[in-house]
């Protein structure tokens, strides 16, 4: 089998599939098809099948003439069919693993596409794991449902590995294609030939680890990591703020030393499928061995509560005006989860808003990226633009998103005060009616 994949990935003949064409199962599809390997995305939305299809992108990480130049090719193509899994020599499972209204993982979407995957499985096939879960999905949970489901035997009739995905929406470096890749799968022979398809379609290192549960453990500890030190700077810009001090200049100055510190910033909250989310896998499992994660859990309070703290902040400048939160009105700018994105998941500004709702406020928000969004099964739509006297009409301007097409000057000029949660106005240098988180 070993080194049938061998000369199969040397010569282009793999197929390839990918399960779930989201945030990154079409990034990693396109770029599987842009290096020469055919590619059929799976996913059980009918709506992005029709999409992909079609050649219409709808992943700000895909390059829009890419992804239709490869459909018009035919070297990718989208089912909702998983029969078609019978076709496919490598099968990348890309699908969600959130938390449920308990905050304990929800693998669900993993079993279910394993199971389907299962089914329709044949000898000779890679199988590799990329949603980010707990130290041991793979071996324990993916593996078995595999065998039983298909008859075959892992390592003797396909092989099995993890290989986290790392996806910064927005980031205008770090790609699919350039980023480094880690990979750690069920034996020697299935790691190293894993390893070598990723090789032939990706631009960046390949790091090779000795099972799937430290590629799983890896990947938690690159973002509890992140969880971690934004909480910690978090916590002290509380304090900061009682003590008068900027915790943005502290960042800046601290980031001057070349060694030992990395920079981190405060902010309303943690946003995204990653940060909020996957240290909460590793607690869980945790309990497994009677082992608290105590500094996860300080953090994960710590990020948690700051979108009320930033409405207690916004009350405290309202007071300065003899106003209450209730009946004032305020704007919202941003409601996307990190700057220049169209990407709303988990975003603390969304908790933000209906914390001031609750109080009574008036709010709208405006996102050139989002003009509306669903937050707790109802839909939100956002004001459709701003200009001066719109700004003039707000008792308060809150930034929760530091989107770069934003006209700061004519915010500042325009706006009663500004609550800026992200620094985002740092340039501007009038500064009497802007505070800073």
């Amino acid at each position: 089998m070993k080194e049938e994949l061998l000369k199969k990935i040397e010569n282009r003949e793999i197929v390839v599939g990918v399960v779930g064409l989201g945030y990154v199962g079409l990034p990693l599809a396109v770029e599987k098809a842009k290096a020469g390997f055919k590619t059929i995305g799976f996913d059980v939305q009918e709506e992005k099948v029709k999409l992909v299809n079609e050649g219409h992108n709808y992943i700000g990480d895909v390059v829009d003439k890419d992804l239709k130049e490869i459909v018009e090719k035919g070297m990718l193509r989208a089912t909702t069919d998983f029969t078609f899994i019978k076709d496919v020599d490598f099968i990348a499972i890309c699908v969600p693993t959130p938390l449920d209204e308990h905050q304990q993982p929800d693998i669900s979407y993993v079993q279910s596409s394993a199971t389907a995957i299962s089914k329709h499985l044949k000898k000779n096939t890679m199988v590799v794991l990329e949603s980010t879960t707990y130290p041991g999905t793979t071996e324990e949970l993916i593996k078995p449902i595999l065998e039983e489901g298909s008859g075959l035997k892992c390592g003797e009739d396909f092989y099995l590995g993890f290989s986290p995905e790392r996806v910064d929406p927005g980031n205008l470096l770090y790609k699919t294609k350039n980023t480094p890749k880690v990979v750690g799968a069920i034996g020697k022979d299935a790691t190293e030939v894993i390893a070598t398809m990723y090789r032939a379609v990706l631009g960046a290192d390949i790091y090779e680890v000795s099972s799937p549960a430290v590629a799983e453990m890896e990947k938690i500890l690159e973002n509890t990591y992140r969880n971690i030190n934004i909480g910690l700077v978090n916590e002290l810009t509380m304090l900061c703020n009682k003590m008068g001090i900027s915790m943005w200049e502290v960042v800046d100055a601290a980031k001057t030393k070349p060694y030992g510190f990395q920079a981190f910033y405060p902010g309303p909250g943690l946003g995204g499928h990653c940060i909020p989310l996957d240290p909460y896998y590793l607690d869980w499992k945790a309990r497994e061995y009677g082992f608290h994660t105590s500094m996860i859990e300080a953090s994960g309070m710590i990020n948690d509560r700051m979108p009320e703290y930033c409405v207690e902040r916004a009350e405290k400048i309202l007071g300065k005006f003899y106003k209450s939160l209730n009946h004032s009105k305020i704007l919202v700018l941003g409601v996307a989860y990190k700057n220049d994105i169209d990407d709303y998941r988990e975003s603390p500004a969304l908790r933000v808003i209906e914390v001031l709702q609750k109080e009574g406020a008036f709010v709208d928000f405006y996102d050139p990226w989002i003009p509306e969004y669903k937050y707790k099964g109802e839909k939100h739509k956002g004001i459709e633009k701003i200009d001066e006297s719109i700004i003039q009409g707000y008792d308060l301007v809150i930034i929760t998103a530091a989107h770069s097409n934003f006209d700061y000057e004519m915010i500042q000029t325009n706006a009663k005060f500004v609550f800026d949660t992200r620094n985002a106005m740092k340039n501007i240098k009038n500064r009497e009616n802007i505070e800073l988180l």
